[in-house]
């Protein structure tokens, strides 16, 4: 669920809906800005309509800065008994704290929440930090429930979907799930499962 620079827009808003959600992000990133206390220019103006799609965009919207964002975490962490360290690792891997994150595959905010989820979930706006985190941590949580702890399947269910690991009976041997799991493993200096390299 992860996305990389650029990916999450292309331009001509009026031809384009996922550009138009992006606009729309970027007003309720602001929103929750000043909820925080933050100064708005922070976030920086919208962006002027893009050139071209040869000129992919990077994010609409900066990360959330470290003071915002950490006590959220803490919140969650503590909210769902989830590790924070954990909680951070997922967020930097899944949109590089940028609130505003779309993903190729319809993943928003900071926690890359597929849309379904968040509605299953009870996110009322899904790039607001405060209940992208939460939901995020709670979605997290029941994975680590599902797979009994095991954090390599819930973090590639997490990344692939739960049918995904069901069906592999492990990590699925996607190239982007495996690394993903990899890369938030070592962050966190976990032990790679014993088929990571497969």
């Amino acid at each position: 669920m992860g996305i990389a620079l650029g990916q999450q827009a292309t331009p001509n808003t009026a031809n384009n809906p996922q550009r138009a959600a992006m606009n729309k992000q970027i007003e309720a990133v602001r929103r929750q800005a000043t909820a925080l206390g933050l100064r708005l220019q922070l976030w920086g103006p919208a962006p002027a309509p893009l050139p071209s799609i040869a000129d992919p965009p990077a994010y609409a919207c900066p990360p959330i800065p470290d003071e915002s964002v950490a006590p959220i975490i803490e919140g969650a962490s503590k909210a769902q008994s989830v590790d924070a360290s954990l909680l951070r690792a997922v967020i930097g891997q899944e949109s590089a704290f940028h609130p505003c994150a779309v993903s190729s595959k319809g993943a928003q905010g900071l926690m890359q929440l597929m849309p379904e989820v968040a509605s299953r979930l009870g996110v009322k706006d899904v790039f607001d930090p405060k209940q992208n985190v939460a939901a995020g941590a709670q979605y997290l949580k029941e994975l680590l429930d599902k797979y009994k702890g095991d954090l390599s399947k819930a973090l590639a269910a997490y990344n692939a979907g739960p049918t995904a690991v069901d069906q592999a009976n492990g990590i699925p041997d996607i190239p982007e799930t495996r690394q993903y799991v990899e890369s938030i493993l070592g962050q966190l200096n976990a032990k790679p499962p014993p088929d990571a390299g497969k």
